[in-house]
């Protein structure tokens, strides 16, 4: 499964597309523009950074502004997150994680 399919499959993600749908059969949108905003969807849900400095054993220090948990996905903001690792260490000001099982990856 493609990571997007976990962010459309979520709740917010089906009541996009049933919506998108609903709208297309009614003739209010094109299916182009339904495509646009599913691509837009996408975009805002899923980011990956590119964190090449993380593959050997790291701490992550900061302070954790917000968490939540829906549909099986684990969402982070920390403000001043540091990444240390053996190489150095990252320091962003702000950082979003996003973690899930990964099983759900694979059905």
């Amino acid at each position: 499964m493609a990571t997007f399919e976990l962010y459309r499959k979520s709740t917010i993600g089906s009541c996009l597309t049933e919506t998108l749908d609903d709208m297309v059969t009614s003739g209010i949108i094109t299916p182009q523009y339904a495509f646009q905003v599913l691509i837009q969807f996408d975009k805002y849900y899923i980011t990956v950074p590119h964190f090449s400095f993380l593959t050997s054993p790291s701490l992550l220090q900061g302070h954790l502004h917000t968490y939540r948990f829906c549909d099986n996905v684990w969402t982070f903001i920390l403000h001043n997150a540091q990444f240390k690792t053996e190489e150095g260490q990252e320091i962003f000001k702000s950082c979003k994680i996003v973690a899930c099982d990964s099983d759900l990856l694979t059905q």
